[in-house]
C-alpha cells in the first residue's frame, strides 16, 4: 500500500482571498487518508452594500476562479471544490451550467464541486426535502437570487435570513448568537430543514449542534461541499460527530 498522505484522496479546495473560515473548516472535515490543496482565487474586498460593488465581487469571481482551478489540476486531485456561491446561484440554472462547463475545462478531468449542485444533491439524499429555511451571508440586496435558485429548483423558501455581511472579508464576522438568531429567524414546524450558503461563514461545528435542538438537518455550505467531494468521489464511510449528512448518507 502506498503510503502517501493522500492515499484515498487529495482534494482541490479554491477559495476566494478574503475567505478565512473555508479551509480551516474543511481541515476538519478530512476523512482518514484525504487530503486537501489550497488554491487562491484573488479578489479584492469590495462592498457588498450596494449593486455596483456585489457585481464587481461576482465579476472577479468568475474572472478569477478558472485560474485558481488550472493551479489545482496538475496535483492529482480527485475532486475539486470552487468554495464560493455568489456566481452559482445569482443568474439561473442556465448561467450556472454555463459556469460549470468553463469550471471543468479548467479543472482538466478533476470533478467540480459547486455549492448550488452539492446543496441540491444533499436535499436529495436526505429524502427529497422541498421546503427549507434558508441562511445567507448577504444584506437584503443578495438573498433575493439566492432564494430564487432555489425556488427556481422546487425547493419552496418558507424563510429566508441574510447575516448582513458587507464585504466578502466581512461575512466571517458572526458571533454563536448570529448564527442562533439566524436558525431561529427561519426555523418553523413547515421547515425540513435549514440551509446556510455562503462559504465565508463559519457554521459547520454550529450546524451540527443546532441539529440537537431544532429536531431536524442544519446545512451548511462547506459542510455539504465537502460531503459532496467525498461522496462523488467513492468516500462513502459514515463520519460520526459531523451530523445527519454525514452520519447517514
Amino acid at each position: 500500500m502506498s503510503n502517501f498522505l493522500g492515499q484515498r484522496l487529495r482534494i482541490g479546495v479554491a477559495i476566494p482571498s478574503t475567505n478565512t473560515s473555508a479551509q480551516p473548516e474543511m481541515e476538519d472535515m478530512r476523512a482518514f487518508g484525504v487530503t486537501n490543496h489550497i488554491g487562491r482565487i484573488i479578489i479584492d474586498d469590495d462592498s457588498l452594500t450596494h449593486a455596483d460593488g456585489s457585481n464587481r465581487v461576482i465579476e472577479n469571481i468568475r474572472s478569477a476562479t478558472p485560474d485558481a482551478l488550472r493551479s489545482l489540476r496538475h496535483c492529482g486531485a480527485g475532486a475539486i471544490i470552487a468554495a464560493v456561491s455568489p456566481d452559482g446561484y445569482w443568474e439561473g440554472h442556465a448561467a450556472h451550467e454555463a459556469l460549470h462547463g468553463r469550471l471543468a475545462e479548467a479543472a482538466g478531468g478533476a470533478k467540480v464541486i459547486l455549492s448550488a449542485d452539492a446543496i441540491l444533491a444533499a436535499l436529495k439524499a436526505l429524502g427529497g426535502i422541498r421546503r427549507i429555511g434558508l441562511i445567507s451571508p448577504y444584506l437584503e440586496l443578495g438573498d433575493e437570487p439566492v432564494s430564487r435558485f432555489f425556488t427556481d429548483s422546487g425547493i419552496e423558501v418558507a424563510a429566508t435570513h441574510g447575516l448582513g455581511g458587507r464585504t466578502p472579508s466581512n461575512i466571517s464576522d458572526v458571533t454563536p448568537a448570529d448564527l442562533r438568531d439566524a436558525v431561529l429567524a427561519v426555523d418553523s414546524p413547515q421547515v425540513e430543514a435549514i440551509v446556510q450558503v455562503g462559504t465565508n461563514v463559519p457554521m459547520a461545528a454550529f450546524a451540527q449542534a443546532a441539529e440537537a435542538w431544532t429536531g431536524k438537518p442544519v446545512l451548511s455550505n462547506n459542510a455539504v461541499l465537502y460531503w459532496h467531494a467525498l461522496r462523488s468521489c467513492g468516500v462513502t464511510d459514515p463520519i460520526p460527530g459531523r451530523g445527519v449528512l454525514y452520519e447517514n448518507h
